[in-house]
């Protein structure tokens, strides 16, 4: 069975029959690269799309043509998708947390009490 791929990466591999071995010809796999912007300095990145490319160059200079040329932006980041780590599903109650912390909550503090005093003086 030939792969009739509409999209020209899988076509580029040249695919063949089921069960083939497939060589990657250096240059051909590009990698995925997750890009962060920058709209002012000192302003969060934030995470506005991917590009595909062979380097880390180019993804910076494909991300700069694909999401700095319309919106204003004063920084790219651009990060390999298979870099990224996180946590698996099932490791969620790593980030469980007491729920008891009533001494982070103001209403203990009797505050009110002495600005009222304090407004009273004036």
């Amino acid at each position: 069975m030939l792969n009739e791929s509409l999209d020209p990466r899988v076509n580029r591999l040249k695919l063949g029959h089921e069960g083939e071995v497939v060589t990657i010809v250096e240059g051909e796999n590009w990698n995925a690269y997750e890009v962060f912007h920058q709209e002012k300095r000192g302003a969060h990145h934030e995470h506005v799309g991917s590009v595909q490319a062979p380097s880390a160059e180019l993804a910076l200079v494909f991300a700069k043509e694909q999401f700095a040329r319309r919106k204003r932006c004063v920084n790219l980041w651009v990060v390999r998708s298979a870099d990224i780590l996180a946590f698996d599903v099932e490791d969620e109650d790593m980030f469980a947390t007491n729920l008891e912390k009533t001494y982070r909550d103001a209403s203990g503090f009797k505050v009110m009490e002495k600005i009222n005093k304090f407004k009273g003086k004036k």
